[in-house]
């Protein structure tokens, strides 16, 4: 199917006993299944058009260090950096040093492959894929029939149009004109807002906005720079789990692939707000995750998350300017589910 005009999500193909709105089959080429989801938006015409973002001469990393997260996380081991000069690893008498560094992919900015969240009914990732370990661990990339990140270096990686959706000052701006003051006018991403659809649009409209094709969503909510200096109360605020990002319903999961996103991100952990809600409106556990299973496993959307958007943000006011060109590459292993993103937002 022609990428530049796939349908909108009412008028998906039918698949099988899966949802309407699943996109498997709408990027297969010449019978083979497609491992590149949304990525397949990025035509060539998209890419020279974002190029023309980059005019200023100003690049600005989207990258949260490795080492930042301040709290243990159960499975996940926390990010260590050894550094050893030559001598001592018995490479060279020479003078010089080496580095090694053990870290889990999820610890700090990252992209999520799109078998990093199956569909849960199914157990099925993008595409139909059924994920096993021994599937993931092919040697190359060339026999990996995985949809993992690895694949993304043989379309070149992302080079988009990027647009910010700076909720966090959004939301303290209104704060602030209807009077509110102190902490009553701060929003804190330890709240656990839920970003509607109405409020994504709303924020784009202040903003002077406006989506195209093939575009990268990135939503601000804040939730890095507090990590980055924890205080005591947000400590006590991580208890709870409540954590803000973009409500996870059927109708954003609509909005999201109706604006044909190439991918999304934010400085959230999960993208979507945490914790997810079941379908009668009560809490849910991890296993209730919404945006996941939609975007990562039925429309082969990656998801970025806990990027570093401070620096964007201030300059993004300061210039008045919201969309940039997005550059980001993973890392390159055979098998990759997660990878730092490596990103850049260059005006």
């Amino acid at each position: 199917m022609d990428a530049v005009n796939i349908p909108d999500f009412d008028n998906l193909p039918k698949v099988g006993n899966m949802p309407q709105g699943c996109a498997w089959g709408i990027f297969d080429k010449d019978g083979e299944k497609d491992k590149l989801g949304t990525l397949n938006l990025l035509v060539p015409s998209v890419v020279k058009e974002a190029l023309k973002e980059a005019r200023d001469g100003v690049s600005i990393s989207l990258n949260w260090p490795l080492n930042a997260m301040p709290l243990p996380l159960p499975g996940r081991v926390p990010t260590t950096h050894k550094q050893m000069t030559l001598c001592e690893s018995g490479i060279s008498e020479g003078t010089g040093w080496d580095d090694e560094i053990h870290f889990n992919t999820q610890m700090s900015s990252q992209w999520d492959s799109l078998v990093h969240w199956q569909h849960q009914p199914s157990g099925l990732a993008y595409n139909g894929i059924a994920v096993t370990k021994e599937a993931l661990s092919a040697a190359t990339t060339a026999a990996n029939s995985m949809p993992t990140l690895d694949h993304w270096h043989a379309a070149g990686g992302i080079v988009a149009r990027g647009v910010l959706i700076d909720w966090k000052a959004f939301a303290e701006k209104r704060a602030k004109a209807e009077g509110k003051t102190g902490e009553d006018a701060v929003c804190h991403p330890l709240d656990g807002h839920r970003i509607t659809v109405q409020e994504l649009e709303a924020v784009a409209k202040d903003q002077g906005v406006e989506f195209r094709h093939g575009d990268v969503l990135i939503v601000r909510t804040g939730l890095t720079e507090v990590l980055g200096a924890p205080r005591p109360e947000d400590f006590a605020k991580l208890q709870n789990i409540k954590i803000s990002g973009v409500h996870g319903v059927l109708e954003s999961a609509k909005w999201l692939w109706n604006k044909h996103f190439s991918a999304v991100a934010g400085d959230a952990w999960a993208f979507e707000a945490l914790r997810p809600l079941k379908e009668d409106g009560s809490i849910g556990s991890a296993t209730d995750l919404f945006l996941h299973p939609w975007l990562l496993s039925m429309f082969g959307m990656p998801i970025g998350e806990l990027w570093d958007l401070k620096a964007l943000s201030e300059h993004c006011k300061a210039s008045g300017r919201y969309s940039f060109l997005l550059t980001s590459v993973p890392l390159n292993i055979p098998g990759l589910i997660g990878s730092p993103p490596n990103a850049l937002a260059i005006f």
